[in-house]
């Protein structure tokens, strides 16, 4: 088995990126040229690679001082188990060392794997949002 690579390129296909979203359900790949231009414009971004193949992919925006947000992350599903998520996270985490706040927003099947990675619930706040998917 070939050892998965991790990049912080910003060089990725739009069809990789479409295939990642799609495996996932996102609703994200319904807007290709946005989706690919909010990923490029991301201050971090981590992919995870198979060979040539993007198989997992995260990212982060922040103010760079004190508070770093992480929108996405994603693995294809075939590859899920494999600790892909996990490095990912880790390496973004990793890069915002030291910053005051962390935020994410989890699925609720996703929770334990935040969790996992050290994060944990805010308190008794409550995520809010205005949004044009219908995936969540």
């Amino acid at each position: 088995m070939q050892a998965i690579e991790y990049r912080s390129t910003r060089d990725i296909s739009l069809n990789g990126l479409l295939s990642l979203y799609k495996a996932n359900g996102w609703s994200a790949a319904d807007k290709p040229d946005l989706l690919r231009k909010a990923l490029l414009n991301s201050e971090t971004l981590i992919s995870a690679w198979d060979v040539e193949t993007l198989v997992g992919l995260g990212n982060a925006i922040s103010d760079g001082h004190l508070v770093v947000y992480y929108p996405h992350l994603l693995v294809l599903p075939e590859y899920h188990g494999r600790g892909i998520g996990s490095e990912i996270m880790q390496r973004l985490k990793q890069h915002y060392s030291g910053f005051h706040q962390h935020m994410l927003v989890a699925e609720a099947a996703a929770v334990e794997f935040y969790e996992r990675t050290g994060f944990v619930r805010a308190g008794k706040t409550v995520p809010m949002w205005i949004y044009s998917g219908d995936d969540h």
